[in-house]
């Protein structure tokens, strides 16, 4: 159970009691002598149109459509929830596409806290998201703001009846009127878990190690040595061996894979049996103190304000909304789960763009597995455009919204700050059950990391700036300038 929640009030013009409509406002208002002079007009005109749009689902002038149903106060509040976005196509309202903001809403009407009136239309409840998320991915702390009717003490219980267990409403705390979620929010933490097999070296025989390879032949003493991952290939390919797979019909398999020709039944038992051999492999692989420290070093360069136009979609390097600010940057020891060994990165920021913190964990990740220089991800910062891929969706997930500087004024005139530390044990158990445990197994059963490297390291586009591979950037050859009109015609 949550802790009961905190009735305290504000003064009256802070948090008072919020209607369906500005009928007070309107009645408080002398200097409005037009609208009370046009008052008769609407009311003499409102009795026809609704005749004709009663089965509108919306009335023109807002009359309600229940017209026998109670009109209640509503108040402005914070409400704290979690989510597995497992299934949903993000948190955002988007008709007719199953979201979390839609199962939210339709447990707020049927729990009573959102009036049947205002049931068609989230910014009648002056609905706002302090972080939204993705297609797929997580929140083990989100936090909303809107007007609801919670004079029934029950309201919380009520609503969560009528949520999936995949979603669960904490409670919340009032607010008064001007506030928005988003806005006030200081920073936000995200928390990011990938299986420690992502950080191997790409395999030997995929077309990226060739052109790390072929780049290091070229400026020699550039790329790290990694004696952990050459190890690792190696007893792999002894296995292969032992079970009679020969490097010639492991490359037959890649080519029929890559050009989608059905395999034969001997190339497609020899590729059933190393599949077999690469899983197990990577579950006994664990990660070395070096290679852990390294990904470490690798993550604190975004640490402060930097341009991370190369780490969304769209952004110009000249775009001043490019410029954000990381805080904190951590990576846990390594855990094992069924077998797998596991970290966890939370990353700590003022505020994040599209896609950022996966292309952010892509980027640090492939800088550490090809043994590109570290200082790619500073140069990933500058003009030169750099085509990052985006981790995959699976192991991200919201840690929480902070409200640092919005807090210290709440306390400072004596009220509950916005925090998430009231609902931690029931949080932390939510985490486990609903997010956490479904990600280790959605990983388990389809190897996702695994396929988005294993696709990185098989890709062999070019980019159509520079003609140069797409992945150019992570050999010694560096990221490559775009050449200008004037160059070109050289």
């Amino acid at each position: 159970m949550s802790e009961p929640i905190n009735e305290r009030t504000e003064e009256p013009d802070q948090l008072a009691e919020v209607y369906d409509d500005d009928e007070q406002g309107s009645r408080k208002d002398p200097s409005n002598k037009w609208l009370r002079t046009r008052k008769g007009d609407v009311i003499g005109d409102t009795a026809k149109r609704q005749r004709v749009l009663k089965k509108v689902q919306d009335t023109w002038d807002g009359t309600p459509k229940y017209e026998g149903e109670e009109r209640k106060p509503k108040k402005k509040v914070a409400c704290y929830l979690s989510y597995c976005g497992t299934g949903y196509h993000g948190m955002q309202m988007n008709p007719p596409a199953k979201t979390i903001e839609g199962d939210l809403f339709d447990a707020f009407v049927k729990a009573g806290a959102i009036s049947k009136n205002n049931s068609n239309d989230l910014k009648k409840s002056g609905f706002m998201r302090a972080a939204r998320t993705d297609k797929g991915v997580h929140a083990a702390g989100n936090v909303v703001s809107l007007k609801l009717i919670i004079e029934d003490p029950d309201v919380v219980e009520k609503i969560n009846s009528y949520l999936p267990d995949q979603i669960k409403f904490w409670g919340y705390e009032r607010v008064n009127k001007s506030f928005d979620c988003r806005k006030v929010c200081s920073s936000r933490i995200y928390e990011y878990l990938m299986p420690t097999y992502s950080f191997l070296p790409p395999k030997p025989s995929s077309p990226l190690a060739a052109q790390i390879k072929e780049a290091e032949k070229e400026f020699p003493g550039t790329t790290r040595r990694d004696p952990e991952g050459e190890k690792f290939w190696e007893e792999v390919n002894a296995e292969l061996e032992k079970a009679g797979i020969t490097e010639d019909q492991m490359a037959q398999i890649r080519e029929a894979n890559r050009e989608g020709i059905q395999l034969t039944v001997p190339l497609e038992l020899a590729d059933k049996k190393s599949r077999e051999i690469m899983n197990a492999a990577r579950k006994r692989y664990k990660i070395s103190s070096e290679k852990l420290n390294l990904l470490r070093d690798a993550l604190k360069i975004y640490l402060g304000p930097h341009n991370f136009h190369n780490f969304t979609n769209g952004k110009d390097y000249k775009d001043p909304s490019a410029i954000r600010f990381m805080k904190n940057i951590t990576v846990s020891d390594p855990i094992v789960v069924n077998d797998q060994e596991w970290v966890s990165i939370k990353i700590h920021g003022q505020s994040f763009m599209l896609h950022q913190i996966r292309k952010m964990i892509a980027m640090a990740t492939l800088v550490v597995r090809t043994g590109c220089p570290l200082a790619r991800i500073e140069e990933a910062f500058g003009p030169e455009k750099v085509n990052i891929p985006k981790a995959p969706a699976l192991g991200l997930l919201l840690e929480q919204p902070v409200y640092e500087s919005y807090n210290a004024k709440l306390e400072k005139f004596g009220y509950n700050p916005l925090s998430f530390d009231k609902f931690a044990a029931e949080i932390d158990e939510f985490k486990r059950k609903q997010i956490y445990d479904k990600i280790y197994a959605e990983e388990e059963r389809d190897n996702v990391f695994y396929g988005f490297f294993g696709f990185i390291d098989g890709f062999a586009g070019y980019d159509d700036q520079n003609g140069t591979p797409i992945f150019n950037f992570l050999t010694a050859r560096g990221i490559q300038k775009e050449e200008t009109g004037k160059e070109k015609v050289e």
